[in-house]
């Protein structure tokens, strides 16, 4: 369980075969077999040394999430798994992405991003509720026909990837779990 809170940016030093990460900080405690999640997606650590966390990454993760079109170089969002003792600064993110958005526009200066919606999320996505975008906790300012709109504060701009996508990149979705399970105990209901 994570928080969407990102703790560092990551720089990926290789994506072919075996994801490999390069890290200033997170790696520093990590240990085989700890989750991390990476631009949102929850991963395994497979191996760990000092400043460098390496992942394997199943067919279902590269066929999911955004995590297949990495390429060496690529900033990533790092966090590590809430503990008992953490604040919850963000909200309840499993690190499951559910979907993949498109950046339909971002303006940095003016701290507004708007991202395409998959059909099958929208009713899991409210104004004013919670939405994890490659891993970071944001909170939805609007809904559109087929999109949503978030306000990025310039802390999240700098210490984030959010600062650097432009109209046209992918991202990975996770809508707020708790609006999934309230759906399924409704449906149970009926």
């Amino acid at each position: 369980m994570f928080t969407g809170i990102v703790e560092e940016r990551g720089r990926v030093l290789s994506a072919s075969g075996r994801l490999e990460v390069e890290t200033n900080g997170v790696a520093e405690d990590a240990s085989l077999g700890d989750s991390i999640a990476v631009n949102g997606v929850c991963l395994t650590v497979a191996a760990s040394k000092e400043g460098l966390l390496a992942f394997d990454l199943a067919e279902e993760t590269l066929a999911r999430t955004t995590l297949g079109s990495l390429e060496a170089g690529d900033p990533v969002n790092l966090e590590r798994p809430v503990t008992l003792l953490s604040r919850l600064g963000g909200h309840l993110v499993q690190g499951h992405v559910d979907g993949v958005g498109t950046v339909q526009g971002s303006n940095p200066e003016e701290g507004i991003m708007t991202v395409s919606l998959p059909e099958d999320l929208r009713p899991y996505v409210v104004e004013k509720g919670s939405i994890a975008v490659d891993g970071v906790s944001l909170t939805v300012a609007s809904l559109g026909k087929g999109t949503f709109t978030v306000a990025l504060v310039p802390h999240t701009l700098k210490a984030t990837t959010l600062g650097d996508v432009s109209g046209g990149d992918h991202v990975n979705l996770e809508v707020d779990v708790l609006a999934k399970y309230v759906e399924s105990l409704l449906g149970r209901r009926s």
